[in-house]
């Protein structure tokens, strides 16, 4: 196998030289003797050793990222879709991602091991809590690392999320003038700090629009359909004067949950009734009607997160420790 001894023999230059336009080290090399290197290298074949490159520069150009399988009647489309996107900011950045699973129980058995093998040179976190133990161990050991969502408000550590505060204000907004006064929505548990931003943007919303907000027009489940399900069923129990005209829900798997049950009840979606969904994944756009819903900009986010990562990997000052991206409106026919 052609080492690179034989590069420099076959391009006429020193090792260092070689060396130099492998790690992009030096730029007085010139344009003409890089051009001579590079040819050399492929003419002979040379494959460079990636892994004592990293090795003597103490790095392992791997991110660290817990993969979960989710419950049967669960999906989550948009951790797909950012777990790809990740996977290609990383890439462009010169590093890959190192998916990885744990239990409940041994999370931290996992990553203290990953840390302490020099496996990985970060982690990214994500689906993250109040409380969260994972952000809690990582600042502690001061092992680098980004979150896609926020914690504990006093906690100090870089992350990106979903303005999801905004979106679901936005999506209000919309609502009221189109005319609606009655709305309900559709939430998380208390300890969802994402499904907590999502509350306050649909009651200061309704603050804003001098609107009264009914403490059983907030109605709280996991995300599930049954959960809208459930929802729509009590709401249609009250007098018809006081049903919600028009609901915004925390996750489209819950709104799928609310089409469905207004379907078993013969409510007209987009005419007797509003629902907006949050996240766009693929095939709400295909509903009977189509659901209206906010988009989370996740390839932004991950690009983020990738250039965050980057430069706390480096021992720079990244150019935000906290961003907020604002999710976009998506209007179809459910509202």
């Amino acid at each position: 196998m052609p080492t690179i001894k034989d590069v420099a023999r076959e391009a006429g230059v020193s090792i260092a030289t070689v060396s130099y336009v492998l790690n992009n080290k030096s730029t007085s090399i010139s344009a003409d003797t890089r051009r001579t290197v590079l040819e050399a290298i492929e003419r002979i074949g040379y494959m460079p050793n990636v892994t004592a490159r990293n090795l003597k520069a103490n790095q392992t150009k791997l991110i660290g990222y817990a993969w979960h399988i989710l419950p049967a009647d669960q999906v989550n489309s948009v951790m797909n879709d950012f777990t790809y996107f990740l996977a290609q900011a990383a890439e462009a950045a010169g590093y890959h991602i190192l998916t990885f699973t744990h239990g409940y129980d041994n999370w931290q058995e996992v990553y203290d091991d990953l840390i302490r093998t020099r496996r990985v040179d970060a982690f990214v976190l994500a689906s993250t809590q109040r409380d969260d133990e994972r952000i809690q161990f990582l600042m502690e050991r001061k092992f680098p690392f980004v979150s896609f969502g926020r914690a504990n408000p006093e906690w100090e550590f870089p992350w990106v999320d979903t303005d999801g505060e905004r979106g679901v204000a936005d999506a209000m907004d919309y609502l009221v003038n189109c005319g609606h006064q009655r709305i309900a929505m559709i939430a998380w548990p208390e300890e969802s700090i994402s499904g907590a931003f999502r509350v306050t943007g649909y009651e200061d919303a309704l603050h804003r629009a001098g609107i009264v907000a009914r403490p059983d027009y907030l109605w709280r489940g996991e995300h599930s359909v049954q959960t809208g399900k459930d929802a729509l069923i009590y709401w249609w129990s009250l007098p018809a004067e006081e049903r919600p005209t028009a609901i915004i829900t925390v996750s489209d798997l819950s709104a799928i949950g609310v089409l469905n049950e207004a379907e078993n009840l013969g409510i007209q979606i987009g005419q007797e009734l509003a629902v907006i969904g949050f996240d766009d994944v693929p095939l709400v756009q295909y509903l009977r009607p189509a659901l209206t819903t906010l988009r989370q900009p996740i390839p932004e986010i991950a690009q983020a997160l990738m250039t965050m990562l980057q430069a706390i990997i480096s021992e720079e000052t990244p150019p935000a420790h906290h961003i907020l991206l604002p999710p976009r409106l998506i209007k179809r026919a459910s509202a």
